[in-house]
C-alpha cells in the first residue's frame, strides 16, 4: 500500500516550507495527566494564537509576535527550510520581536482537566433598537470583546477573556468528554459544543452562557462540529460514518450525508459555503455540495484505495484533521502515514507535503499563509502555505457563491459549462 497513485511520483510533489515549532515547556507541567496537543486555533482578527499543549494547560500567544520570531532569523535574514526557527514558550523573548506595554500578552491558563476543544468568539456591535431593554446580563460584551472557549474532559466549558486571562464563565450540562467547540462567524457569540454524551450544545454566550438548545441524532460519539459562514448551516461528524447538516434557525437536521465507510473526525466549510471538505479514518477526505448532498471530490491517502472493509478498520491511514485555505482553493490534511498534505481542489494529487509525526489536528491561519498542526508531544509544526494567484473566474465565484445556494445557481438563465462552473462541479 502506497501514500500516492502509481502514475504520481512523490519526487515530483512540492515540499511545504517548515517555518517554525513551539516547544513544550517540561516543568511546572510534567506531573499532570495528558501532553497531547488535540487542538490548535487562531482568533478571528489574527492577533492570538492558541494551543492545548497539553498538561492541562492552554497557551495563548499574540500571534505577530510568534510570526516574526518564525519569519526573522538571528541574523535578519528570512529564514529556509533548511533553517526554521525552534522557540521554548519558557523563553520566548529573545527573537526579534520588541513588546510595548500596549501589546497583547502571552497567558498560560490551567484548565483545570485534560483540553480537548479550543474556539476563539468575537463580538460585534448589536442592532441598536428604539425599544427599551430591561433585560440585566452579568456580562456586557464590547466591541473588541476577544473569547476563548474551552472544551474539557470532564464535561465542562470554561470560557476566558483573551485579554486579561481571566475565566468568565463556566458551562455545565454535558456528561463525557466536550470533543470540539465553534463559535457562529457571524459575531452572535453562540458556541456550539460537540462531545462524546451523543449531543450538540448551542450556548448564548451574551446571554451569560445560557444553552439554547441540544441537538440529538448522532447515536455515538461526536467528534467535531463546523458553521456555515453565514452561520444558517451546522455540521456535525462522529463515530459511525456520521455527517449531518444542521439548520440553525430552526435547530432542525436538514439531512444526513452518505459517503464515508469508518468515523467521520473532521469537517469545516470552505470560505463561501459552497465546499463541505470532511476528514475520515477511512483514509479519505470528501469534498462535498452541502446544498445537493453530492461528492464533488475525494481526496485519498493510501493505494490502491482500500475496500470498505478494510477501510472501516484499523488501516494505518487515518485521517485526523482537515483545514480549508481561506483563499477557497487549498485544503490541509493531518494523517497517521507521519504526513502533511497541501491539496488544491483543482488537483487530485497533493500540490505540498511534509513530515509530521504524531500530527493530530491542523488550523489555518486568518489570511491563509501558514498551518499549524498540533502533535502528540503537544508541540506545534509551522508551515508556510503554497501560494498561487487565484484566477479572477474563482475569485468571482467565491463572491457569488457566498450569497447563492447551488439550488439557486442552477436556476440561473446561464450558459451550462458556466453554471457547472458556479456549482464547483468543474472545479
Amino acid at each position: 500500500m502506497a501514500s500516492f497513485p502509481d502514475s504520481i511520483n512523490e519526487n515530483d510533489i512540492g515540499k511545504a516550507k517548515f517555518i517554525g515549532e513551539l516547544l513544550v515547556p517540561v516543568a511546572p507541567f510534567d506531573q499532570k495527566s495528558g501532553h497531547e496537543a488535540w487542538t490548535v486555533a487562531f482568533a478571528p482578527n489574527g492577533s492570538y494564537f492558541a494551543w492545548s499543549q497539553g498538561h492541562r494547560i492552554v497557551r495563548l500567544i499574540p500571534w505577530p509576535k510568534c510570526l516574526t520570531n518564525f519569519s526573522v532569523g538571528q541574523d535578519g535574514e528570512g529564514t529556509n527550510a533548511l533553517s526554521p526557527r525552534r522557540f521554548s514558550r519558557q523563553n520566548s523573548d529573545g527573537g526579534q520581536y520588541i513588546q510595548t506595554a500596549s501589546d497583547p500578552r502571552e497567558h498560560t491558563i490551567d484548565c483545570g482537566d485534560i483540553v480537548w476543544g479550543l474556539a476563539f468568539g468575537s463580538s460585534v456591535p448589536e442592532k441598536q433598537s428604539r425599544c427599551v431593554n430591561i433585560e440585566w446580563h452579568r456580562f456586557k460584551f464590547g466591541q473588541d470583546q476577544l473569547l476563548l472557549a474551552t472544551g474539557l474532559n470532564n464535561g465542562r466549558i470554561k470560557i476566558w477573556d483573551v485579554y486579561t486571562g481571566k475565566l468568565l464563565l463556566n458551562l455545565m450540562d454535558h456528561s463525557d468528554v466536550v470533543r470540539d467547540l465553534t463559535f457562529a462567524p457571524d459575531g452572535s457569540l453562540m458556541l456550539v459544543s460537540a462531545s462524546r454524551d451523543k449531543t450538540l450544545r448551542v450556548w448564548d454566550l451574551k446571554d451569560d452562557g445560557n444553552m439554547v438548545k441540544v441537538l440529538r441524532g448522532h447515536q455515538n460519539w461526536v467528534y467535531c462540529s463546523a458553521f456555515s459562514p453565514d452561520s444558517s448551516i451546522l455540521c456535525s461528524v462522529g463515530t459511525g460514518k456520521a455527517v449531518f447538516l444542521w439548520n440553525m434557525d430552526k435547530y432542525t437536521l436538514i439531512r444526513k450525508l452518505e459517503g464515508h465507510h469508518n468515523d467521520v473526525v473532521s469537517c469545516e466549510f470552505s470560505p463561501d459555503g459552497a465546499l463541505l471538505a470532511t476528514a475520515s479514518y477511512d483514509t479519505r477526505v470528501i469534498v462535498w455540495d452541502p446544498h445537493k448532498a453530492m461528492i464533488l471530490l475525494e481526496l485519498g491517502h493510501r493505494f490502491p484505495p482500500p475496500s470498505p472493509i478494510f477501510a472501516g478498520g484499523s488501516n494505518d491511514r487515518w485521517v485526523r484533521s482537515v483545514s480549508f485555505c481561506p483563499d477557497g482553493r487549498h485544503i490541509a490534511s493531518i494523517t497517521d502515514d507521519r504526513l502533511v498534505r497541501f491539496w488544491s481542489i483543482e488537483e487530485r494529487a497533493p500540490q505540498a507535503i511534509a513530515s509530521l509525526p504524531n500530527g493530530l489536528c491542523c488550523a489555518f491561519s486568518p489570511e491563509g499563509s501558514v498551518l499549524a498542526a498540533g502533535t502528540c508531544d503537544g508541540g506545534v509544526h509551522f508551515w508556510e502555505c503554497p501560494r498561487s494567484t487565484a484566477s479572477l473566474q474563482h475569485m468571482c465565484r467565491m463572491a457569488l457563491r457566498r450569497v447563492m445556494t447551488t439550488q439557486q445557481v442552477e436556476s440561473l438563465a446561464i450558459p451550462m459549462p458556466l453554471r457547472d462552473y458556479l456549482s464547483y462541479k468543474v472545479i
